[in-house]
């Protein structure tokens, strides 16, 4: 089994909020692998990784990083694969520097970027962008949307009984 989806962090220390788009895939039966590459530390690596992965069979990169938050596009000026980013907070300005970051990219050189540790969004839209040429997965996908608006209807059933004197239902 060959990866279809690639997750990279800017380092471990992202790990908690990027094991939310290893969830999903796994959920969703999508596979892919997981490394930490960093756009300052390791350049070359990143570089290689990016020009590599289309001929490997990935099919898209979900890429975390904080901070100034280069990894992304880093990727994505070496790809033809789309690249979507997830900014992390974690620095003093809340992640709203990795977001601008992300978000910023010349013409030419897209990045999908979803919210600040938007992990399992990114996922989603992975899957997504697969389910396309994938009816398998597409189909798990129509039922996960489904799923959602059954979620909240059990929620606010549970509401509805909640009691308080002054509450009207």
């Amino acid at each position: 089994m060959s990866p279809l989806v690639s997750i990279i962090m800017g380092s471990t220390s992202d790990l908690p909020v990027m094991e939310k788009a290893m969830q999903f895939l796994n959920d969703m039966q999508v596979p892919f692998e997981v490394n930490a590459l960093s756009a300052h530390r390791t350049p070359d690596a990143v570089e290689h990784f990016a020009k590599g992965a289309k001929a490997r069979g990935i099919k898209v990169i979900i890429a975390g990083a904080g901070m100034a938050a280069a990894l992304p596009g880093v990727i994505a000026a070496s790809t033809s694969l789309p690249v979507i980013g997830v900014p992390i907070k974690g620095s003093v300005l809340d992640g709203v520097d990795a977001l601008y970051s992300i978000l910023q990219m010349p013409p030419g050189i897209p990045v999908a970027t979803v919210a600040i540790n938007g992990a399992m969004n990114a996922a989603i839209l992975a899957c997504q962008m697969i389910s396309l040429a994938d009816e398998a997965l597409s189909a798990k996908m129509e039922a996960y949307k489904a799923s959602l608006g059954s979620k909240i209807e059990k929620a606010n059933l549970a509401l509805a009984e909640v009691k308080y004197e002054y509450k009207v239902n």
